[in-house]
């Protein structure tokens, strides 16, 4: 069941955090059900998200899936640093 990929919008949010004990960036997303991956980098993530993302929309099912969809993707990245004060 996918009652949780947004409806009627082009974009899908995927959220990205640095993970510094693993030197990776790992994504997840509620619009996406399944979705959890990683990568050193955040341009390997996103080579990785193209091909993950309609892949898990349509094993999932998404009745707006086309094949074109998504035609964004959103990442909301997160790295924290320690502030020398």
């Amino acid at each position: 069941m996918l009652g949780s990929v947004r409806k009627n919008t082009s974009a899908l949010h995927i959220n990205a955090v640095w993970d510094d004990e693993a030197q990776v960036w790992t994504a997840t997303s509620e619009d996406v059900p399944g979705l959890v991956t990683e990568a050193p980098t955040q341009e390997l993530l996103l080579q990785k998200l193209r091909v993950m993302v309609p892949e898990l929309l349509e094993l999932n099912g998404a009745p707006e899936y086309d094949g074109l969809a998504p035609r964004e993707l959103l990442i909301h990245s997160e790295q924290r640093a320690v502030l020398a004060c």
